[in-house]
C-alpha cells in the first residue's frame, strides 16, 4: 500500500508565538554536538521548528531527509542509519512484528503523557492484539487525519446522516457526472466503496470484494470520476469538481486556498462517515538508531504544545496535542470532521496491511482502472 501525501499549502492565521517561546529553553553551548537524523514526510514540519529545537538544544543537530511513502521509508531502514522516523499506523504495526523499532524510554519523553490525546491509544492498529498492544509502547503519536467527502455546498447538499450510504452518496451519483474527485489509491478508493456498502475497510472476503469492485466499476460508467492526488484540490477550489473523497488536510489546504484567493470558506464542506478511515503518523526509533538518547529529546520537544501547534498548523493535519489543540481558530477546532467526538472515534477503522489485503486490493484497483 502507498498512501500519496497532498502538498500542505497550509496558511490559516494561528498565535503559536507565545506558546512557541514557552517551549524553548536556555541551554549553555555544549563543548561537542551530535547531529540526528530525522526521516519525515515531505512538507511536514513548521520551517522553524528545527532551528527553535537546535536553539534550545545546542548540543544537538538535526539533518531531516524525507520520503514519500511509507514504503520507501521501510526499504531504507536496513542501509541507512535514522534517529527517528515517521512511520504511519500500519508500518509501525510491521515494524514492531519484525523487531526493527527501538524501545524508547517514555519517561524521557513525558510530553506525549502530558498533552497527547490519550483516546488515540484504544483504536486498534493491527489484526493481531499482541502486536496492536505493543504500538504505543514504540511509537509516540505525531500527527492525524481522516478520510471523508469534501463538497461544494453551492451543488451538493450537506449529507442527511453520517451513515456510509448517506455520506458517499454523490461520489456515485451520475447527476454529478465529470465532477467527481477520487483518488488514484487502492486503499483509498477501495476503502470507501467497501465502507459504502457496509463492510470493513480490512475485509478479505471476497464476496464483499467482489461487491466493491463492482460499486466502483459502476461509479466509473455513470459518475465518470476525475482520478487524481494533489490536482484535485484546486479543482474543488475552482468549483470544477463538486465533491470528492479527501484526507482532512487536503480539506485544509483547500480551505487555505480559498483564503488566498478571496473566496467564501464556506463553499466548501467535509463529512465523515461512520467506519471511515482513520490514520495516525507516528515519531519512532528504529532499532539502529545510533543515539536513541538524543533521539527522545527531539521526540519529546515535537510533543510540546507550541511546537505541536504550529507543526499542525504548517501540515494541515490534526494534532493529538490536546494543549495545543486550545490554541486553534474554532473553525478547525470544532470541526468534528478534523477533530472528531468520542462517539466518532469508536467506529473509525485503521488500514491493515497484509499480503492478502495487499494482493486482492491491488488486483481490484488494477481492473477498476483498466475499465
Amino acid at each position: 500500500m502507498k498512501r500519496m501525501r497532498p502538498d500542505f499549502l497550509v496558511r490559516v492565521a494561528l498565535v503559536v508565538s507565545v506558546l512557541a517561546a514557552a517551549t524553548l529553553v536556555t541551554t549553555s553551548c555544549a563543548s561537542k554536538t551530535t547531529t540526528i537524523y530525522f526521516y519525515n514526510w515531505g512538507e511536514y514540519i513548521a520551517d522553524d521548528t528545527i532551528a527553535k529545537f537546535e536553539a534550545a538544544h545546542p548540543e544537538i543537530k538535526v539533518s531531516m531527509k524525507t520520503f514519500d511513502s511509507n514504503e520507501a521509508l521501510y526499504q531504507t531502514l536496513d542501509s541507512s542509519s535514522f534517529d527517528v522516523i515517521v512511520p504511519s499506523d500500519y508500518m509501525v504495526a510491521r515494524l514492531v512484528k519484525e523487531g526493527k523499532l527501538y524501545k524508547p524510554d517514555m519517561s524521557a519523553i513525558p510530553n506525549n503523557a502530558k498533552y497527547n490525546d490519550p483516546r488515540l491509544a484504544n483504536l486498534v492498529l493491527d489484526s493481531d492484539p499482541a502486536v496492536a498492544s505493543q504500538v504505543f509502547q514504540y511509537a509516540v503519536p505525531y500527527l492525524y487525519g481522516t478520510v471523508g467527502l469534501i463538497y461544494n455546498t453551492a451543488d451538493v447538499p450537506a449529507p442527511k446522516s453520517d451513515s456510509p450510504a448517506d455520506v458517499w452518496a454523490p461520489l456515485f451519483d451520475a447527476k454529478y457526472a465529470n465532477r467527481i474527485g477520487m483518488y488514484d489509491s487502492m486503499r483509498e478508493s477501495v476503502g470507501v466503496a467497501l465502507n459504502m456498502l457496509g463492510y470493513s475497510l480490512n475485509s478479505v472476503d471476497d464476496a464483499q470484494l467482489a461487491a466493491a469492485k463492482a460499486l466502483l466499476i459502476q461509479q466509473k460508467d455513470t459518475a465518470k470520476p476525475i482520478y487524481g492526488i494533489d490536482e484535485l484540490k484546486d479543482k474543488y477550489v475552482s468549483d470544477e469538481l463538486a465533491a470528492g473523497v479527501a484526507w482532512s488536510g487536503d480539506y485544509v489546504a483547500c480551505l487555505n486556498k480559498l483564503t488566498d484567493a478571496g473566496k467564501d470558506t464556506n463553499q466548501i464542506a467535509f463529512a465523515l462517515s461512520k467506519g471511515t478511515n482513520f490514520f495516525i503518523d507516528f515519531l519512532a526509533i528504529p532499532k539502529n538508531a545510533k543515539h536513541p538518547k538524543e533521539a527522545q529529546t527531539f521526540i519529546d520537544f515535537l510533543c510540546s504544545p507550541g511546537i505541536a501547534l504550529a507543526d499542525s498548523n504548517y501540515a494541515g493535519y490534526s494534532t493529538p496535542n490536546l494543549e495545543a489543540q486550545k490554541s486553534l481558530p474554532a473553525v478547525l477546532r470544532d470541526n468534528t470532521a478534523l477533530y472528531p467526538t468520542d462517539d466518532m472515534f469508536k467506529t473509525f477503522e485503521v488500514y491493515f496491511s497484509s499480503d492478502a489485503i495487499d494482493s486482492k486490493y491491488s488486483a481490484i484497483w488494477e481492473s477498476v482502472m483498466a475499465h
